[in-house]
């Protein structure tokens, strides 16, 4: 257990959350979601 020392100089910081899907981030063209693949013959 931190003193409170330690939390008053460094702080408690919120963990970050890694997005899943990294690369559709920035591309809102690619954002929906693929329901069902499927070829027609």
């Amino acid at each position: 257990m931190p003193t409170i020392q330690q939390l008053i100089r460094k702080g408690r910081k919120s963990p970050t959350f890694k997005s899943k899907s990294v690369a559709l981030a920035e591309c809102p063209q690619r954002r929906g979601v693929c329901t069902k693949v499927y070829t027609t013959t």
